[in-house]
């Protein structure tokens, strides 16, 4: 790798597309994220793409290649290490800064991956999860209550009036983040979602970041409590080398933004799933086909994350019957393409399937960065999916399904509303 602050050729190589006549740009809003996916997959495995602000990653449509790549040591999660680009001090005006420019697990290699994970793990063990029901299961039902309260015939929101609030509720009693600090929470990881930030907005987003998490922090130790916050505050008070000032940070803000946010999107995408497929939603209510069914179908054709950045190859890696990804290259990990597959799941890829035998998906990542809290987001939509669909059983979109409009980002992969009405014929 070269010099900091110097080219070499091999980094010159990076920025020479190398599988199309330039590369593919992505769009920031993600207004139709699995056609972009497909319109990549024709040319092959891997292709060169530019995410907003300019910056130009590999994005890999194949299942089996990506999960090879998301299991390589060769490839990297800390752009400190490994993304010359960064290390030049290119892009951190931008919306990766919230990505790639934290200290935590999310962006670490190695050792330091091992450590970090190693401290946060026990916040999302089985025991723990479980021991989450209750609370899951009493959120839900005043949530349910305060729909039933709407007059016959107007539409509700169900991603504010729901899917939203419940991991939100849920996360943020985990982790004792008072009632008075939640929306606010919840808004600054809606804009750490939005991909097509100016730099201002991506400032303003980290320093309100830091002002949020920083006085939950400041809570906490004034006031410790039985909470996963003041576990972490206490690890880092017990022995500084062991989680510093910015990684207590950093990792509040990827526990508590990916334990809601992701989960809000699958419970969302999983009713405009099965009201968009009565024939479908008809299997479940006649015993064919369970909730499980439902969940792993739903993170497999409509993944809460379509695309996470980014990764880096450690070395020159060279795929097979493909191009070779040179050494300090970004890689994207491209859930949706991978979801939709048609290598691994046929010609019928693109169809939402209850009754499909392989739902083998990548919605919560693959190998050593496998998202921890995946058992308590499959625990919040197996509660909400059928209590939701149980107390209203003629819920039904309010607008027409072409009419609703994503969340605005390449990375979340949900509606930005999903207006529907909770009477009818059931």
């Amino acid at each position: 790798m070269g010099e900091q602050g110097k080219q070499t050729p091999r980094e010159t190589q990076a920025h020479e597309p190398r599988s199309l006549e330039g590369p593919a740009v992505i769009d920031p809003a993600g207004r139709d994220i699995h056609a972009e996916a497909e319109r990549h997959r024709a040319f092959g495995p891997a292709v060169l793409v530019e995410l907003p602000a300019g910056i130009r990653a590999w994005s890999v449509s194949s299942m089996e290649l990506l999960k090879q790549l998301l299991t390589d040591p060769r490839v990297s999660k800390d752009p400190r290490q490994h993304w010359p680009a960064w290390q030049r001090g290119e892009f951190h005006d931008t919306w990766i800064q919230s990505w790639v420019g934290v200290t935590n697990m999310f962006t670490s290699y190695g050792t330091d991956h091992r450590r970090l994970r190693k401290l946060v793990a026990p916040a999302f063990t089985g025991r723990r999860t479980e021991a989450m029901r209750p609370r899951v299961e009493r959120i839900t039902r005043q949530l349910l209550d305060a729909m039933a309260l709407v007059p016959e015939g107007e539409p509700v929101d169900l991603r504010t009036a729901y899917a939203h609030p419940l991991p939100i509720g849920v996360i943020c009693e985990l982790f004792g983040v008072p009632e008075e600090q939640r929306a606010e929470v919840a808004r600054i990881v809606e804009r750490v979602m939005d991909t097509s930030a100016s730099p201002e907005e991506a400032a303003r987003t980290a320093q309100d970041m830091q002002s949020a998490f920083g006085a939950l922090i400041a809570l906490k130790r004034e006031e410790p409590g039985e909470d996963l916050t003041s576990v972490l505050v206490s690890a880092r008070d017990d022995d500084g080398s062991r989680l510093s000032e910015v990684e207590l940070l950093d990792t509040l803000l990827l526990v508590i933004g990916a334990g809601h946010e992701t989960t809000v999107n699958l419970i969302g995408n999983a009713v405009h799933a099965l009201l968009t497929h009565p024939d479908q939603l008809r299997l479940v209510r006649e015993g064919e086909a369970t909730w499980h069914d439902v969940i792993e179908e739903t993170l497999r054709w409509a993944p809460s994350i379509a695309n996470l950045p980014l990764r880096y190859a450690v070395e020159d890696i060279g795929l097979p019957d493909g191009p070779t990804i040179r050494q300090g290259e970004p890689i994207l990990a491209t859930y949706a393409a991978a979801g939709r597959d048609p290598e691994r799941h046929g010609p019928t890829a693109a169809e939402f399937d209850l009754s499909r035998a392989d739902r083998e998906h990548l919605a919560f990542g693959h190998g050593v960065h496998f998202c921890l809290g995946a058992p308590l987001a499959r625990l919040e939509a197996r509660t909400a999916l059928p209590a939701l669909f149980e107390r209203f059983p003629g819920l039904r979109l309010a607008v027409p399904a072409e009419e609703l409009e994503p969340v605005g980002s390449f990375i979340a992969h949900g509606y930005r509303t999903l207006p529907v009405l909770l009477d009818g014929p059931g």
